[in-house]
């Protein structure tokens, strides 16, 4: 038992971090109805409905969490800065969210056509709210993966797995405006915000930083023993 916690003891920011996540959104789902700042950019009005895009939208689920579990069992370096870099952001956003309320009207009061995309965009319509989206955690986190991804040793080397993992990040983040879950606003803020975070967690590697601050604090207590 002890071997396996040792082995696997990473997860439990993940797991801890999970519940804070679900429980703090959940509870803005329920409490921003409606909400005071609409966002909404010229060229929201521009973008066409495509609801085949609803199936990226949906792959979206299974890329973080299969990129993240990936790291967890075979990189724990990398596991970690996925780690920072995805739950940065999502705090970030569940603050903005909490502090400027925010929603959009760009949803279709009626479906242009009716076909099984349609109908599935329909139900996540009525599972989903229009509020809370700046910045698009669909986009940030599908930048994180594909990061994850491009800076893993294994990863990258394979070109077919590099060029798959591109198309679907590109294909998620055009899925957020094609079937009107999201304003360019929540696209370009969060391509911003993972920017930024690029810089701090894989140029500036505050990571390791970190590690090391930690073995140095360490090593100076275990001196004055």
């Amino acid at each position: 038992m002890k071997k396996f916690y040792e082995k696997y003891k990473h997860a439990i920011p993940l797991m801890i971090y999970a519940v804070i996540y679900c429980t703090w959104f959940a509870y803005l789902e329920k409490t921003v109805i409606h909400p005071a700042t609409i966002i909404h950019v010229g060229i929201d009005d521009l973008i066409p409905f495509w609801e085949v895009f609803v199936i990226p939208y949906f792959l979206w689920f299974a890329y973080v969490s299969i990129v993240v579990m990936y790291c967890f069992f075979k990189n724990k370096q990398e596991y970690y800065k996925t780690c920072v870099f995805l739950f940065t952001g999502m705090t970030v956003f569940l603050i903005i969210s909490t502090l400027w309320p925010n929603g959009h009207h760009l949803r279709p009061a009626v479906m242009p056509r009716e076909n099984i995309f349609t109908a599935i965009i329909a139900h996540l319509y009525k599972a989903d709210t229009p509020t809370n989206l700046w910045p698009s955690i669909h986009v940030y986190n599908s930048i994180g993966a594909h990061l994850a991804v491009m800076h893993n040793d294994q990863l990258a080397k394979n070109r077919l797995l590099r060029t798959g993992s591109l198309m679907l990040c590109i294909s998620i983040i055009l899925s957020t405006v094609f079937i009107k879950q999201h304003s360019m606003f929540d696209v370009i803020t969060a391509f911003v915000m993972a920017t930024v975070m690029y810089v701090v967690v894989y140029q500036a590697n505050i990571v390791a930083s970190c590690q090391t601050y930690r073995s140095n604090q360490k090593r100076h207590r275990i001196r004055q023993v």
